[in-house]
């Protein structure tokens, strides 16, 4: 991907949205104690159990299979890439020590609150090198390695017997999105919900994008060692797969009982900027609200989120008609049961999350042509899709996914990456339109995406 397009995202959609992953924050100096175990699986080694020169913390990449630096990049002090490191350190910084002081918490609280994504849950118990303040170490996301790492270690230890003892098969984009949801969108596990209260606190707003966070933090090489060892879904898959999983996950967790406070449904799944805009009785000031035609809503009924309903139906429309067909009929039905029940909008969002499992497995299952990621491209950036972009979430998500699918194809070889080059000033200002929420324009940013469409035609 690069640097620029990691810089580009984060000016986008705030570097704060990617570092403060999941919670709150600690303050009077106390150190946070972890959230209670819930679960059986293996036990989680700790960070230093990856390091040493001769396995994960090589000073400079390796140049055989497996880089070696890889710690380095987890450990890196400015660049994205080291935000998983950091994630424990934010809690006592100055963002985090006011959330919790608005919110009133004390050590056990946050730990209760924020550590199931600020560090590592560690669920299966904790050997002697752990450490908590390692933020999101390898175990995070790799899993508890007390089963798997020294099979792991050896020299005729394959990637396939590490797997049967418990290590995540990341490169499958199903458990990449599950393991990555958990944080970057929330589960029902201890500590990792972002809820509205959390969000008035002073949390950054959370964004999801599967290929694209994957490239963020990227520490690994797909070369032809990784394919024959794991395969390799490429891009488009993951960002397809990544989408559907997405709004199953929201949608389960809306369905959830309990999520709400007082009269209020839990509001941390509604399009934040649908409500939070500028109030003007100026009667020349400009409108806030736009009729949607994927939301059969009447004014001033808040929306939910739908950013992963637009991308997926741009994806569906092209490769599986039929599950599209029934996506955008049980999206309008969600959107108008929620201008009328809550009992109704859960029962229709059991029915969409359904949906949407089925449009993951049907994605996970395929491979995507070249001419089915420019035609995704196409309806993603004009036509009925784009005119479903009235607010920011879906937007942001638009140029994200463009910049995802027209990367995956230079990187596959697809399309000449000079003339991917050639799109970039487009995208560019298309990024501009979305880089600050509050002086979003969506007249101007749908504009935009004209731009990227007409000067994405050279790559048929």
């Amino acid at each position: 991907m690069g640097e620029g397009r990691a810089s580009r995202v984060i000016g986008a959609l705030c570097a704060a949205a990617v570092l403060m992953i999941g919670g709150l924050a600690i303050g009077g100096g106390r150190e946070a104690t972890a959230a209670p175990e819930t679960s059986n699986r293996a036990t989680h080694e700790g960070v230093a159990s990856c390091a040493g020169s001769t396995c994960h913390s090589r000073q400079v990449d390796s140049g055989v299979n497996v880089r070696q630096n890889e710690l380095i990049t987890w450990q890196d002090p400015s660049s994205v890439a080291g935000a998983h490191s950091r994630a424990y350190r934010v809690l006592y910084e100055p963002r985090g020590e006011a959330i919790v002081r608005k919110m009133g918490l004390n050590a056990d609280g946050v730990a209760r609150n924020c550590l199931g994504c600020h560090s590592d849950p560690a669920a299966g118990g904790r050997g002697p090198r752990f450490q908590v303040s390692d933020g999101v170490g390898c175990e995070g996301c790799h899993g508890g390695s007390g089963a798997w790492l020294a099979s792991h270690r050896t020299v005729t230890g394959t990637h396939a017997d590490n797997i049967s003892r418990g290590m995540r098969a990341l490169e499958n984009p199903k458990v990449r999105a599950g393991v990555c949801l958990d944080c970057h969108f929330g589960s029902n596990k201890p500590g990792q919900f972002v809820s509205h209260e959390i969000m008035a606190a002073g949390h950054p707003r959370v964004a999801f994008e599967l290929d694209l966070f994957s490239s963020l933090t990227q520490h690994w090489d797909v070369d032809a060692d990784y394919v024959k060892r794991k395969t390799y879904a490429g891009g488009v898959k993951t960002w397809a797969v990544g989408q559907a999983m997405a709004l199953d996950r929201a949608l389960t967790l809306y369905g959830t009982s309990g999520r709400g406070q007082g009269a209020f449904p839990e509001l941390y799944f509604f399009d934040c900027h649908a409500c939070h805009r500028q109030i003007s009785d100026d009667p020349k000031a400009r409108p806030q609200w736009q009729a949607n035609p994927g939301r059969p809503i009447p004014g001033g009924t808040p929306p939910f989120n739908d950013e992963n309903m637009i991308m997926l139906s741009a994806a569906a429309k092209v490769v599986a008609p039929a599950l599209g067909a029934r996506l955008d009929a049980d999206s309008r039905a969600f959107h108008g049961a929620l201008a009328r029940d809550k009992g109704e909008s859960v029962r229709a969002a059991a029915k969409l999350a359904g949906t949407a499992r089925a449009l993951s497995d049907a994605f996970a299952a395929r491979s995507f042509t070249r001419a089915e990621t420019l035609q995704m491209v196409d309806l993603i950036l004009q036509g009925e899709i784009a005119r479903r972009y009235t607010d920011y979430a879906g937007s942001a998500q638009a140029v994200m996914a463009a910049d995802t699918l027209l990367n995956a194809m230079a990187n596959s070889g697809q399309v000449d990456r000079g003339a991917v080059s050639r799109i970039r000033p487009n995208l560019d200002r298309a990024y501009a339109q979305v880089r600050d929420p509050n002086s979003y324009r969506p007249e101007a940013f749908r504009a935009s995406l004209t731009q990227v469409a007409q000067a994405a035609r050279s790559l048929r």
